[in-house]
């Protein structure tokens, strides 16, 4: 098989502020973007060629493929309107005349595991499966002697159902189904064009063990842990660990880093490349540090992400939390992770509060942001790029400003 296609051109306003400067296939987990470690799997698989469907911020991931080498040819399909998955694989179809039959697609906002497509690529038309408990904010796979026999958006009322994870094996017979009427809102969707596939061929359901749909920002929580507990312990050669830290369980140590005296390590924890963290800092498990980040005296840092470049001053504690590229964390900054009543965590999505599950969630913070010093920010409060606060600032509610953030990015 040689081609695997993959849909990247979505705007994703459930994983704002994040995703305001960058597509969600960029976001970081783990020391990569998303798109890193897909491209990882797919390269072990064998593939040859990549048909990137993209849009939203194309920019961005034009700029991604010039300083990342990979050993697929790539080839990008440029969706300008957002007209749905089936519409967007209608552009493949026109503009790549020798696509493989069968080919691979795969959502670029999902993380799938690699023996899950080994398993899926085994098959001539298959789609890869997922059980779960209250399915209805997914397509739920109808199935009859293990075959697909159709895909039903969002199903009220169902306890329990076979979950499509946007996976799929498809023969190029698949564009004959492409030109389906528009779904309530108003797309095109390729759901559709497979419930109607397969009426016409066999097409089975391969059971994934695990996949983690990227729905919220605080769904890369999931991604991370499972990527970190495969990793393996690693120390660059020019690495500098100075006596008296302590490092526990698993923790990578990228090039260039500096450990100073009295940093206690618990891993499994991801450090990048050219970061500086301590003296006497405290890294939890669970904690991904990109590049050049730095982490100052007497500080704590919680099962969390820091972009690459955050700079975070002393005596502060950030905890579950997700911090974009070059945040700025004052002095004395404290996140809140838990309520006092010990329930979920609440936060705003498309102007909504809703559950988010997590009894731990501290805060979500864009690209840029600068926080003063001495800030203190209530569990699952957002703040979007290039905001600031100021010091001894009480962060109650999400700091929104799309005319700030749209004028730092020049648009």
């Amino acid at each position: 098989m040689k081609d695997v296609v993959i849909l990247a051109a979505g705007k994703s306003t459930r994983t704002y502020p994040l995703t305001l400067t960058r597509p969600k296939p960029l976001l970081y987990v783990a020391g990569k973007t998303l798109l890193e470690h897909t491209l990882s799997v797919l390269e072990e698989l064998g593939f040859q060629r990549l048909i990137l469907v993209v849009g939203y911020l194309k920019e961005k991931i034009f700029e991604f493929f010039e300083r990342r080498k990979t050993k697929l040819a790539v080839q990008f399909v440029i969706q300008e309107q957002a007209r749905g998955t089936a519409h967007a694989l209608s552009l493949v179809f026109q503009k790549v005349a020798d696509l493989s039959s069968p080919f691979l697609l795969l959502m670029g906002d999902d993380f799938y595991c690699l023996e899950d497509l080994k398993k899926l690529l085994e098959q001539k038309a298959a789609v890869l499966g997922k059980k779960m408990k209250n399915p209805s904010a997914f397509g739920v796979l109808k199935e009859e002697d293990g075959r697909l026999t159709q895909i039903v958006e969002k199903p009220e009322g169902v306890q329990e159902g076979i979950v499509n994870t946007g996976a799929y094996l498809l023969p190029r017979e698949i564009q004959n189904f492409l030109d389906t009427p528009l779904s309530l809102r108003g797309e095109q969707e390729l759901t559709d064009s497979i419930s109607q596939l397969a009426q016409h061929i066999p097409f089975s359901i391969v059971m994934a063990s695990h996949w983690f749909p990227l729905t919220y920002p605080w769904s890369l929580f999931a991604i991370q842990r499972f990527l970190l507990d495969q990793m393996e312990p690693f120390c660059a050669r020019d690495a500098l660990v100075e006596p008296g830290v302590t490092l526990k369980g698993v923790v990578h140590i990228g090039q260039g880093s500096v450990l100073k005296t009295g940093t206690y390590i618990e891993g499994p924890v991801w450090i990048g490349e050219n970061c500086t963290l301590g003296p006497n800092c405290y890294i939890r498990p669970y904690t991904t540090l990109g590049n050049q980040v730095k982490v100052g005296h007497s500080c704590e840092v919680k099962e969390s992400i820091l972009f690459p470049g955050v700079k975070m001053g002393h005596l502060s504690y950030i905890g579950d939390s997700i911090l974009g590229e070059r945040v700025n964390v004052g002095a004395g900054t404290i996140v809140a992770n838990l309520k006092h009543t010990n329930t979920p965590v609440e936060s705003k999505v498309q102007g909504k509060i809703i559950d988010t599950g997590r009894r731990k969630l501290g805060a979500i913070i864009g690209d840029g942001v600068k926080l003063g010093i001495g800030t203190m920010i209530y569990p699952g409060r957002k703040i979007w790029p290039f905001l600031y606060t100021l010091p001894g600032e009480i962060v109650k509610k999400d700091k929104q400003s799309y005319e700030t953030s749209r004028q730092s990015l020049g648009l």
